[in-house]
């Protein structure tokens, strides 16, 4: 009779361990300190795929734009090492998420997305440049 009690228990464990297991924080990506740190310690590149409209009104200074449908034909061109460590944003996380696991198919070893995106980012008050800072 206290199996249901168990089964509740080693479900609620699993969906905890679930994001540990995958990488990931929260909506499937990493904490913008650990991009940063990621950054700065592997030389990752950050590819904010969000439309160029997006971009260009407010954006990461030292990201590359390319957009999430471009992203099969033109990530090759931007990073040539699949071993580099690459960085995913967008708006609010989801756009970047497609975009690690295109990468991934891709052969990139080190494909992350950064959890929340450019909202995530704002928010730790990160640095921002184009019309809306």
């Amino acid at each position: 009779q206290n199996w249901l009690l168990i089964l509740v228990a080693v479900g609620s464990g699993a969906m905890l361990l679930f994001p540990a297991l995958t990488g990931g924080v929260g909506q499937g990506g990493m904490s913008v300190a650990d991009a940063v740190q990621k950054m700065n310690r592997e030389k990752a590149v950050l590819v904010d795929v969000r439309e160029a409209g997006e971009y260009a009104n407010e954006r990461i200074a030292q990201s590359k734009n390319i957009p999430l449908a471009q992203l099969s034909e033109k990530l090759p061109q931007t990073v040539k090492s699949k071993s580099t460590p690459v960085l995913f944003l967008c708006a609010h996380g989801s756009r970047s998420a497609r975009a690690a696991a295109i990468a991934k198919k891709l052969g990139y070893e080190q494909a992350y997305s950064v959890g929340g995106g450019m909202r995530n980012w704002k928010s730790a008050n990160m640095p921002v440049s184009g019309g809306k800072a």
